[in-house]
Parts: structure tokens; C-alpha cells; sequence
């Protein structure tokens, strides 16, 4: 009988599309790093490279420089064009939005939020957000005792400080910039230690101009782009709505 020979990094790449298109790696989860599969393939690193090579030319996974290969998938998009959140975005794409909460709990205000807030004790809350059962974001928000006083774990569990809070919302301003992801981050997101992750922090402000919440977030970079809406930009011989930090 004629032995059929095959080429290892079609076997590889073969059974690495059952596992991913067989629900073992969900979309956007990371994929174990090239190491790892050569190990448990008993492959070298080349061979696993054409490997994924082969998946990333199907569609089925990519890579970015420094985050490694995951399931490709839609990324978690965020438009700053107007006021408004990331769980209602994801929504009205159709896409499942879930918040655990970590933490809640009313706290003696650290001093840099106690200058923004200015109160001295604060309503802390942080949770984790996914998108489809995928964790996306940890979150951090800080809220002026007096205007959290009468909420629940349950309610900021269910629905936006946007919708809780007795006082309307009226502008906010987000900084955003880049970092790596800390253990207990790199737990929560199911990302390695040290991955790249975007860190943003929004301050959200009333109608008489008085900041009323202060959020801290941390997204996997390889899951999270943001979209800027410049209608009129003014001249510069930067790219707008950026500035250079120190």
C-alpha cells in the first residue's frame, strides 16, 4: 500500500482549525504563544509559524506585535464622537454586554480623586465588562458619596452610573494611552503578564460643569480600538484631537 506523506504544518495548522472552529479558543482569546505550541506539537517554531501562517491567510486568526495570535473576531469599538457607553455601543450591534462587579464599597477618596472630585469620600466601584461572555475591560469608577449614596452593588451591576445618578450628564473628556498589562489586570482579562493594554481614564461632568465621576479602564490592546470624530479640525502640523504628554 502506498504511504501518503504529509507536510507537518498542514497537520498542525489542521487540527489547530478544529480547536479553534470547535469552540476551544473563543473570538478574541489569545492563542498559546509559539513556545507553547511548538512544545506541544513537538514542532519547531517555524513549523508552528507557517502553521498559523496558513489560519491567519484563512481568516480564522491574527496577531499584533507584542499581544501574539488570537481568534479573529470583531474588536470591541468605541466611538468618542459623542457622550455615551461602551455597553450601549456594543448593543446596538447586537452583541451580549455583561458587567461583574469586583468591588463596591464607600471609601475615604484617595487624594487624586478627592482633588477632582473634591469630596472626601467616594463611592468605588470595580468590575469587569465583557462583550459575548469575553472579558474586554476593567473598570474603576469613582463617584461623589453624596450622589452615590442610595445606590446598590445590584443596580451598578445592571446599569450605568449614566442611568443611576440624580443628575444629568452633560460632557466628559477621556485621556487614553498606552501600557502593560499587571497580574491582576492580566488575570482578569485572560491576557499574559506584561501583554500591551490600553489604559483610559474618562471624567465625566455635570450640567453646571462639576466633575461627578472619574473611570478608570484597562482594555486588552489586541481586543480595543477607539474612533475619533473630528468635524471641523483646526490646523496643525499634528494629527488632531492629540497632544504630546511630557
Amino acid at each position: 500500500m502506498r504511504q501518503v506523506r504529509t507536510i507537518r504544518y498542514r497537520d498542525i495548522a489542521s487540527d489547530l482549525r478544529q480547536r479553534v472552529e470547535g469552540g476551544e479558543f473563543a473570538s478574541g482569546r489569545l492563542l498559546p504563544s509559539e513556545s507553547e505550541l511548538s512544545g506541544e506539537y513537538s514542532a519547531s517554531r517555524v513549523t508552528i509559524r507557517k502553521a498559523l501562517e496558513e489560519l491567519r491567510a484563512d481568516g480564522l486568526i491574527d496577531s499584533r506585535q507584542g499581544s501574539g495570535w488570537f481568534v479573529a473576531g470583531p474588536t470591541v469599538l468605541q466611538t468618542l464622537a459623542r457622550l455615551g457607553t461602551i455597553e450601549a455601543q456594543l448593543e446596538a450591534e447586537g452583541r451580549r454586554s455583561q458587567r461583574q462587579i469586583l468591588d463596591f464599597a464607600f471609601v475615604r477618596a484617595p487624594a487624586r480623586v478627592r482633588a477632582v472630585l473634591g469630596a472626601d469620600a467616594a463611592l468605588k466601584v470595580r468590575r469587569l465588562n465583557l462583550a459575548d461572555g469575553e472579558p474586554f475591560a476593567r473598570v474603576t469608577v469613582w463617584c461623589p458619596e453624596d450622589l452615590g449614596a442610595k445606590l446598590s452593588r445590584a443596580q451598578v451591576e445592571e446599569k450605568s452610573f449614566y442611568d443611576l445618578l440624580p443628575v444629568r450628564l452633560t460632557g466628559a473628556s477621556q485621556t487614553i494611552g498606552a501600557g502593560a498589562a499587571e497580574p491582576e489586570d492580566a488575570r482578569l482579562l485572560d491576557v499574559p503578564v506584561g501583554s500591551p493594554v490600553l489604559r483610559c481614564e474618562r471624567r465625566t461632568s455635570d450640567e453646571t460643569g462639576r466633575t461627578v465621576l472619574i473611570g478608570e479602564y484597562v482594555f486588552p490592546a489586541h481586543r480595543t480600538e477607539f474612533s475619533v470624530d473630528l468635524a471641523k479640525p483646526e490646523a496643525s502640523i499634528g494629527p488632531g484631537g492629540l497632544r504630546l504628554i511630557e
